[in-house]
């Protein structure tokens, strides 16, 4: 893992395994499934859901700082802790976990490379027992406005023609898909994509095992094929940020994209918005087409 931009911030599951009784690190699961932490997770592993930690109940935002140190005061994480996440589908919570720690502004965090499939491939062993660790103090900082973008600076970004990209399936891209299957909440009133975007699907971040990619692969993809550079402004988006926080992750740790963002509104705010434009089909479109 040398070979990528911040190597530090990625660990295999033999790291994780030789620091499972390190007080200064904590292992911190954070899956879609629920279920899944209960039925087995990485022993001491502490967990973090999406919704019930991480969302305010009142407001569509994440809790507030005050909330933000009390979660991490509650499962052992101090200012100096490294916290290491890891989850399912090939660690797309995890990066949303992440994300929202280095909002806060949490100094070491750290993705166990392969998620919860990596470490079954490798035969390592799983724990069904929760568990929890003396409270901690923490102090988190104000949220980083650099790493988020909110829908009127997209909408600023999509007319500027700055780097866009949709980490959604195709189907969605293209407008032939506004209901997931699974998710019957996250629908939105029309289909498509914001006017400019480039889809990039998420899995082609990931190898079959869950790992990322190597640095070739990537860059082949998003800087031989799509052109895009590093130092240029970017914003990633999917449904409701989870998916685009992968390739966000990507973007700046891996490949050292100096100035990346993640729309968390993403498209279910944008295709139920009023008088934001939208785009149909395979091909990006732009903004002054779709808006005339």
């Amino acid at each position: 893992m040398a070979e990528y931009a911040n190597p530090d911030v990625l660990v295999s599951t033999e790291w994780v395994a030789g620091h499972l009784h390190d007080p200064k690190v904590r292992i911190v699961e954070s899956d879609e499934d629920r279920a899944l932490y209960v039925q087995g997770h990485v022993p001491g592993a502490v967990e973090i859901d999406w919704i019930t930690d991480l969302q305010d109940a009142l407001c569509r935002d994440y809790i507030d700082k005050a909330a933000f140190e009390k979660l991490c005061a509650e499962r052992g994480i101090s200012n100096d802790t490294t916290v290491v996440f890891y989850g399912d589908k090939s660690n797309w919570w995890a990066c949303y976990a992440f994300w929202v720690f280095k909002l806060y502004g949490h100094k070491d965090c750290r993705i166990m490379n392969g998620g919860r499939k990596r470490w079954e491939l490798d035969g390592r062993p799983w724990s069904s027992e929760r568990v929890s660790y003396p409270h901690a103090h923490y102090t988190a900082s104000e949220q980083d406005g650099s790493i988020r973008a909110l829908r009127d600076e997209v909408l600023k970004h999509c007319k500027a023609g700055k780097q866009l990209l949709d980490v959604r399936s195709p189907e969605e891209y293209r407008g032939e898909r506004m209901h997931m299957p699974d998710y019957p909440n996250e629908g939105a009133c029309r289909g498509g994509h914001v006017p400019g975007a480039v889809n990039v699907p998420w899995p082609m971040n990931c190898n079959d095992d869950g790992t990322f990619k190597s640095v070739k692969e990537l860059e082949k993809l998003y800087i031989k094929e799509l052109k895009m550079k590093r130092r240029s402004p970017t914003i990633a988006y999917c449904r409701i940020g989870e998916r685009s926080s992968l390739t966000w992750f990507v973007l700046t740790y891996l490949l050292g994209f100096g100035n990346v963002k993640n729309y968390d509104g993403s498209w279910l705010e944008w295709g139920n918005c009023v008088r934001v434009p939208i785009a149909k089909g395979a091909e990006p479109g732009h903004f002054a087409a779709v808006s005339a």
